[in-house]
């Protein structure tokens, strides 16, 4: 199993004067994948934001790897390290086509065939928009796989399997929790975060373990 330790210290996340993480302290083993459960609003999309260096308006200390990100440098390393399924998954202003977004992963054939394994390999020439949103989460998981192909060795997942039915939700759990990475997963599927390792609850902003 491969993968990157994740190491937090004190991080505090903000939007403007709201504290929406508070003084997280969290150590995630190479290899290990993690659940973040909890309501909407408690800070688990701001904390994968925070860790791929998006969300600006964060302190605290936030490794990756041993590597800490304090330079532009290191943060385009990181971005390489990282592979990424957002929330809400960006159809994008302009007619972006499937096969784009895949080439996009930097291991397109990877991802094609990962495309061609959930499904959605006949979608890759159609833009974006026009999928639906189960179409488009399996699509961002295929780039994702292709990403691990290209060296990513850490996933931050945010409900990845929401707008799935419950054979695409189980399929997904499957695939998800079988890539050679470290995983963290924003996840209200309790299918998935019971194939995780460990289940850890946010709420205001504080994390506590549950399992």
């Amino acid at each position: 199993m491969g993968g990157l330790d994740v190491r937090m210290r004190d991080v505090v996340c903000r939007h403007g004067r709201t504290e929406a993480v508070a003084d997280v302290d969290l150590e995630i083993a190479a290899g290990e994948r993690v659940a973040l459960t909890g309501t909407n609003g408690s800070g688990k999309t701001t904390l994968l934001r925070a860790v791929l260096g998006l969300h600006r308006q964060t302190t605290g200390s936030i490794l990756v790897g041993g590597r800490e990100g304090r330079s532009p440098a290191e943060w385009a390393w990181r971005r390489r390290a990282c592979a990424w399924i957002p929330q809400k998954p960006a159809a994008g202003r302009f007619p972006l086509l499937g096969s784009e977004l895949l080439a996009a992963s930097g291991a397109p054939a990877e991802a094609t065939a990962a495309a061609e394994r959930l499904g959605v390999a006949p979608l890759v020439g159609r833009p974006l928009h026009t999928l639906s949103g189960g179409q488009l989460q399996r699509m961002y998981l295929a780039r994702a796989i292709g990403c691990i192909a290209a060296g990513a060795e850490l996933l931050l997942a945010d409900e990845p399997t929401a707008a799935l039915d419950f054979d695409g939700q189980s399929e997904a759990a499957d695939v998800l929790t079988s890539l050679p990475v470290t995983l963290i997963v924003v996840t209200h599927d309790r299918a998935l975060a019971d194939r995780c390792d460990r289940v850890l609850e946010m709420a205001a902003g504080r994390l506590r373990e549950v399992r």
